[in-house]
């Protein structure tokens, strides 16, 4: 702890402070996160929620043209990742604006506690897992 910086630990305990008076606001925030994402072809929307849970779907009546079930998933799923990459960014931007910067009192080599923003890159399924491989 000798090589915590005081002055920094006090902006942070401030910080804190600011943000446990304002959680209300960030979860409501957080919880209203929308990301849409479409297609190289133009021919799949996907709409996801802040944990990336499908919201809306759009597919163009043109993909029935010329049917291909594996190219129509496939084209699905990589739309559906872009989206819920944008709605973890949109989150992120939320959190950090609202959270200290762990660089500010935590030392360079020093472990760190578990991040909040590493969390938010997992899906649900995967969060057990990122919890044990931090311990």
């Amino acid at each position: 702890m000798s090589n915590v910086d005081p002055s920094a630990l006090l902006s942070v305990i401030r910080d804190l402070r600011r943000t446990v008076g304002d959680a209300a606001e960030t979860q409501r925030r957080v919880l209203a996160v929308t990301a849409a994402a479409t297609s190289s072809d133009g021919m799949i929307t996907v709409v996801v929620g802040p944990r990336g849970q499908l919201i809306d779907l759009k597919i163009d009546p043109r993909v029935y043209r010329t049917p291909n079930a594996g190219a129509l998933a496939a084209t699905i799923l990589a739309t559906a990742r872009v989206a819920v990459d944008k709605a973890i960014e949109q989150t992120k931007e939320i959190v950090d604006s609202q959270l200290p910067a762990l660089d500010d009192i935590v030392p360079p080599g020093t472990p760190r506690p578990l991040d909040v923003r590493t969390l938010m890159r997992h899906h649900d399924g995967d969060l057990k897992r990122a919890l044990d491989a931090d311990d």
